[in-house]
């Protein structure tokens, strides 16, 4: 197994959608790129912490590969909009990158600039590619929200147009 760290705006959405992904044999939301020890989501919300909304992905690598996450986490939020997707404003909701090696650094820088230099935004891409450092898990009611609150409007609205979109681009990533 190997491990995933990227933050894409409100990790409801990133879960979601790497929890329909084969391969993938955990999804955990949480929070990770701050300097605060053990925040909690009253503290991360306020943007204070430097912490991002972000989730920790354990995949088979045999099944999905890195580079395969990365192509679903550049297609699946925006990475030109700085601290922010959609209506989710604040650096807690920024795009990156936590890397767990020079592997997955070079991976992530690598898809950066592809993306960049084919022109495919109207801005330029500002996900953050940084080294991990921690990781801490949300709270318990943050586990697993979509598939727990598929009615919730925030779900409805939000997180279910993205999933449907995941689904129809990476028919062939889906578990079975």
């Amino acid at each position: 197994m190997d491990t995933a760290t990227f933050g894409a705006g409100c990790f409801w959405c990133v879960e979601a959608v790497f929890q329909e992904v084969d391969g993938v044999e955990s999804v955990v939301s949480g929070y990770s790129g701050g300097a605060r020890p053990d925040p909690n989501y009253g503290a991360v919300s306020t943007g204070a912490t430097g912490h991002a909304e972000a989730c920790q992905i354990t995949f088979d690598p045999k099944k999905v590969s890195y580079a395969d996450l990365l192509k679903i986490f550049w297609k699946t939020h925006d990475p030109t909009t700085k601290d922010r997707q959609g209506n989710d404003v604040g650096t807690q909701y920024r795009s990156v990158i936590f890397y767990h090696s020079d592997e997955q650094k070079n991976l992530a820088e690598h898809y950066r600039r592809k993306l960049g230099d084919a022109g495919i935004y109207n801005a330029p891409i500002v996900t953050e590619i940084v080294p991990f450092q921690a990781f801490y898990s949300a709270e318990v009611y943050h586990q697993d929200y979509y598939s727990s609150n598929p009615d919730q409007p925030y779900c409805r609205l939000v997180i279910q147009p993205k999933v449907e979109e995941f689904r129809k681009i990476f028919s062939d990533k889906l578990k079975k």
